[in-house]
């Protein structure tokens, strides 16, 4: 599976309810709320000034169906043109460009939910961000463990009896705290407006050396608390900076275009629905400048904690989030495959070109680049709302 190999919108494209955000460049400068309905694109910024806005309302399916929006075209043409740019060409400068599709949600993440993962993160501990040791203490951790995780539900007594027995023999890990008790792993991924969508480059943290993408579904909450569509993400991982302690969990997750969501949030109706996304296949393809080249994929069905027992440890009585969030679900990516050298795993190389991919929501791709050499982000919360008032978008309730 290459970016040339994948279709980049929903293979029923025909039938899929597609919210998503664009650039504008006529008739002023500014991003723009948009529907794609039977391929075709619409501008619905007159009626939803924000995606935010759009998807607490409770009619959101119907409303993206029969709304009058401005017509923009197929939406092909716009992929196809910010493909060029995730493929090493020059940015996109049409009329339209793709935006990520989410906008005044803040973006939260699930650590841990799958068993690989989990694994993974207790070699990054152990090894103290040092690749170098990742071979010999992954071979050893299985035995250590001495049971089938996979097996074992978060939060139940087997799991209890298992943290038990680890804690008597001095192996317990702060995350297997997190992989099988009972409180999931849920922090804050990204700010407001900082994520970036397919097309554009992502950004490494230039401190890192071990590092690696985590392909993820991603769900659209409103602030009801209510998930009500799905699209793509790449929870860009800084695994020697997490290793060195997960006090630098900020640190390694949070930089300069570290986080890629897209390319449209799909809502969820009779055809496609959160059994869909429990169900789904998703499929990473990295590809290199060094011929180097890695293909995974993740199966949904093997995720340790279900996705809407995820949004509720996100959000309840405990925690609101009064313009909805965006909640990635978590990975099984295991970067395992030698790039550098023997027993190291996988790290980026600078130009990497990531592929996430799944049939229902399409693909999403981005390049990789040094988070200091990328466009900076400049444009924040105060920058959407002077421009959306300076083009009249914006209304009283």
């Amino acid at each position: 599976m290459t970016a040339a190999s994948v279709s980049c919108l929903p293979h029923d494209l025909s039938r899929a309810v597609l919210v998503g955000r664009v650039w504008r460049q006529t008739p002023e400068p500014g991003p723009a709320v948009v529907i794609v309905r039977g391929g075709e694109l619409f501008d619905v910024t007159a009626h939803a000034p924000t995606v935010s806005d759009l998807l607490d309302r409770p009619d959101v399916v119907e409303f993206a169906r029969h709304v009058q929006g401005e017509p923009l075209g197929r939406v092909e043409p716009v992929v196809e043109a910010a493909l060029k740019s995730a493929n090493g060409g020059p940015a996109g400068e049409g009329a339209v460009r793709l935006l990520a599709p989410c906008d005044l949600q803040v973006v939260k993440a699930s650590g841990v939910t799958f068993t690989i993962s989990l694994l993974e993160r207790m070699i990054e501990e152990r090894a103290g961000g040092n690749p170098e040791r990742a071979h010999e203490i992954r071979n050893g951790l299985r035995d250590v463990v001495g049971v089938d995780l996979v097996a074992i539900k978060p939060g139940s007594p087997e799991a209890e009896r298992l943290k038990q027995e680890l804690i008597r023999r001095n192996e317990w890990s702060q995350y297997l705290e997190v992989g099988i008790g009972p409180d999931a792993e849920i922090f804050s991924k990204a700010p407001v407006l900082s994520s970036v969508g397919f097309g554009c480059p992502v950004g490494l943290h230039p401190d890192s050396q071990w590092n690696n993408p985590e392909p993820e579904i991603v769900l659209a909450v409103a602030s009801t608390g209510r998930a009500v569509g799905a699209t793509l993400g790449n929870d860009v991982n800084l695994r020697d900076i997490e290793g060195r302690s997960a006090l630098l969990l900020g640190r390694a997750k949070d930089n300069n275009g570290s986080c890629a969501i897209g390319p449209f949030i799909r809502l969820f109706d009779e055809t496609f629905t959160m059994d869909t996304v429990r169900s789904a296949e998703v499929r990473l393809n990295i590809k290199g400048d060094d011929g180097f080249e890695l293909n995974a994929s993740s199966h949904m069905s093997q995720i340790s904690r279900d996705p809407e027992d995820l949004v509720s440890q996100a959000c309840g009585a405990h925690h609101q989030y009064p313009d909805g969030f965006m909640l990635f679900l978590g990975t099984m990516f295991s970067p395992s495959q030698d790039r550098n050298g023997p027993g190291q795993g996988f790290t980026h190389h600078l130009g990497d070109i990531v592929t996430i991919f799944t049939p229902s929501l399409g693909a999403l791709i981005n390049e990789v680049q040094l988070s200091t050499a990328i466009e900076p982000w400049t444009f924040g919360i105060r920058s959407l709302l002077y421009n959306l008032a300076r083009r009249g978008k914006l209304k009283t309730a």
